[in-house]
């Protein structure tokens, strides 16, 4: 029975990685890659991630940098940071760009906690809509006489197993990104 369910968990493993990819994105205390990753820089009239136009690093645990690849981005990637909602403010040496992320005050953190909450729950969610529809698929198997009753329950229970640990996970997320928003 479990084989048969392959494309429910890889849909359910993606949910999970989109998750874990938000949380990286939220901004903590401690400096990480993933933190600039949403910025979009006006690169030559196009839209460019800024991962396209330099490499960035986390040479210290409050610091990010940024090494550009063309010194002429170098401006344009530094009004993209300070535009963006991260609220980080760049400084530049030639091509190098230094990000230095500020300690969160208590009610930033309380905010983020909060954000943290409410896209775990978003993602249950939708994890919850990719079992109903497993779970449909399994009952127009019953209806059309592809399964017994006996198997469309084993295989509701396997379904329900599977959200369950990816629930799990998306909870361990959670609480480990929470834990780490609350570090001062």
């Amino acid at each position: 029975m479990s084989g048969q369910f392959e494309a429910y968990k890889a849909n359910c493993a993606k949910g999970l990685d989109h998750f874990k990819k938000e949380l990286g994105r939220l901004r903590s205390g401690r400096a990480t890659p993933q933190l600039l990753e949403s910025v979009q820089v006006d690169y030559y009239g196009s839209r460019c991630p800024l991962q396209q136009l330099g490499m960035i690093s986390a040479p210290e645990p409050r610091m990010l940098t940024i090494q550009v690849y063309d010194a002429s981005a170098v401006e344009a990637i530094e009004k993209a940071i300070q535009q963006s909602e991260l609220g980080l403010n760049p400084s530049r040496e030639g091509s190098l760009i230094r990000v230095v992320i500020p300690a969160l005050n208590e009610e930033r953190r309380k905010d983020l906690i909060k954000k943290v909450g409410k896209m775990s729950e978003e993602t249950k969610v939708s994890l919850r809509n990719l079992r109903r529809d497993e779970v449909e698929n399994v009952k127009k198997k019953v209806k059309n006489k592809e399964i017994s009753e006996d198997d469309s329950r084993r295989a509701q229970d396997e379904i329900q197993k599977i959200l369950d640990k990816v629930i799990a996970d998306v909870d361990a997320a959670a609480n480990a990104k929470e834990k780490e928003l609350l570090e001062v």
